[in-house]
C-alpha cells in the first residue's frame, strides 16, 4: 500500500474520531466571529520531521537493519551465481548449468518470500507508529486551528488531495511542529537518523541456458 496514501488516511479517521469526541451536544452561539482561514499542511511530512518522528525512524532504521543484511547477503549471493553462469556458458557443461539455473531459481523464490514479508512487517510497524504520532498530531493540529481561526486546514500529503495551488504563507508545517517537539520532547543526543532499511531487491532472472560445451 502507498505509505502516502496509507499515511493520509490514518490521519483523517483521526480526525474525524477527534472532530466527533469535540463535537458539543447542541451547538453554541459562536461567541466571536466565524472562523475563516485556510491552511495546509504535509501531515506526513511534518511528522517525519518531528523529533518523535526523526526518533521513531532511527529506531525502526535499526531494528531492520540486520534483517535487511541477511537479504542482501542472499541476494549478493543469486548475483554471484548469476554471474558464473553467464561467463561459464562456454566452459561448463550443460548438466553444471542446469544446476546453477536451478539454484538462482530456488534462491531466487526464497528471497522474493523473504522480501515480501520483511516489507509486510516495515510496513504494519510503520502504520502504527504514524497512527500513534498522527493522533498527537491531529490533537494539536485541532487546538492550532481553534486559537488561530481556521475554518479549514487540508492535508497535502496525498496526490489525491484536490489542491490544485496554495500560497507559500497557506502552510502551518512550521507552527505544527514546533507545538509538536514543544509538547512532546525527546531525550537529547538523538542523532538524525539513516533511512528506514528496506528489503533487498531480488535480482532480474536469468534466461535459459544454452547447452555449452562438456568439460
Amino acid at each position: 500500500m502507498n505509505k502516502t496514501l496509507a499515511v493520509f488516511s490514518v490521519l483523517a479517521l483521526t480526525f474525524a474520531g477527534l472532530a466527533s469526541a469535540q463535537a458539543p451536544a447542541a451547538p453554541a452561539a459562536p461567541a466571536g466571529p466565524a472562523p475563516t482561514k485556510v491552511g495546509i499542511i504535509a501531515a506526513a511530512n511534518v511528522i517525519h520531521e518531528t523529533a518523535q518522528g526523526l526518533k521513531a525512524d532511527e529506531e525502526l532504521a535499526k531494528e531492520f537493519q540486520p534483517k535487511k543484511e541477511a537479504l542482501d547477503k542472499k541476494n549478493a549471493q543469486i548475483q554471484t551465481w548469476t554471474d558464473q553462469l553467464s561467463k561459464g556458458r562456454a566452459t561448463l557443461s550443460s548438466e553444471a548449468q542446469a544446476k546453477l539455473k536451478n539454484d538462482i531459481d530456488a534462491a531466487t523464490k526464497t528471497l522474493n518470500r523473504d522480501n515480501e514479508d520483511a516489507q509486510a512487517e516495515l510496513d504494519e510497524k510503520e502504520g502504527k507508529i504514524m497512527q500513534d504520532l498522527g493522533g498527537k498530531m491531529m490533537t494539536i493540529l485541532a487546538d492550532y486551528a481553534n486559537t488561530h481561526g481556521f475554518l479549514v486546514i487540508l492535508d497535502v500529503s496525498s496526490q489525491q488531495t484536490p489542491v490544485l495551488w496554495a500560497a507559500p504563507g497557506a502552510s502551518v508545517d512550521a507552527e505544527v511542529k514546533a507545538l509538536f517537539d514543544a509538547k512532546y520532547p525527546v531525550a537529547a543526543g538523538t542523532g538524525a537518523p539513516a533511512a528506514p532499511a528496506k528489503p533487498a531487491a531480488a535480482p532480474a532472472k536469468p534466461a535459459a541456458a544454452p547447452a555449452g560445451k562438456k568439460q
